[in-house]
């Protein structure tokens, strides 16, 4: 389920107490004090907004917290993570995007903190979300400057 929000649960239990209470579909939405259209949209699957959600949970006598999802802990690893999107990218050849991600992947060994747990969330999509674009240019920034560390550490044991 990609919704937070388990829209089946709502969509049963929101038939049920209608029925329970013997309302029709515009009785039971003006109990519930939303717009009638939302509720048939509820009924039929879809997902109100917060505040008419508010509303219908309150009318159900249920706590919101009650339809939310678990949250689910992440398996694939950034360096995977950036290995497929890098595999997409068009002006990328294939040898290219598996140079870039190797490199990512070695370069993530080693300066990737064990202790703090990142969250990075990407969405199966064509293009990076801002945020991991903003944490793939973060990650490549601090690879150069290690590079660029080790580099000038090499030339002045080369010149001496």
């Amino acid at each position: 389920m990609d919704e937070p929000i388990d829209i089946d649960a709502l969509q049963t239990l929101v038939q049920q107490h209608r029925a329970h209470l013997g309302l029709s579909l515009r009785a039971a939405a003006e109990q519930a004090d939303v717009p009638f259209n939302t509720l048939a949209r509820v009924e039929k699957g879809h997902l109100p907004d917060l505040a008419n959600f508010t509303r219908i949970v309150d009318w159900l006598g249920l706590p919101p917290e009650r339809f939310f999802q678990p949250t689910r802990l992440r398996t694939e690893s950034t360096p995977d993570v950036i290995a497929y999107h890098l595999s997409r990218d068009p002006n990328l050849t294939e040898a290219a995007a598996e140079k870039i991600a190797g490199l990512v992947k070695e370069l993530y060994g080693s300066l990737a903190v064990r202790e703090i747990g990142v969250k990075v969330h990407l969405r199966a999509a064509s293009t990076f979300t801002p945020q991991a674009s903003r944490k793939l240019t973060d990650l490549l920034s601090a690879m150069q400057s290690k590079l660029m560390a080790s580099g000038a550490g090499e030339s002045a044991r080369e010149g001496g």
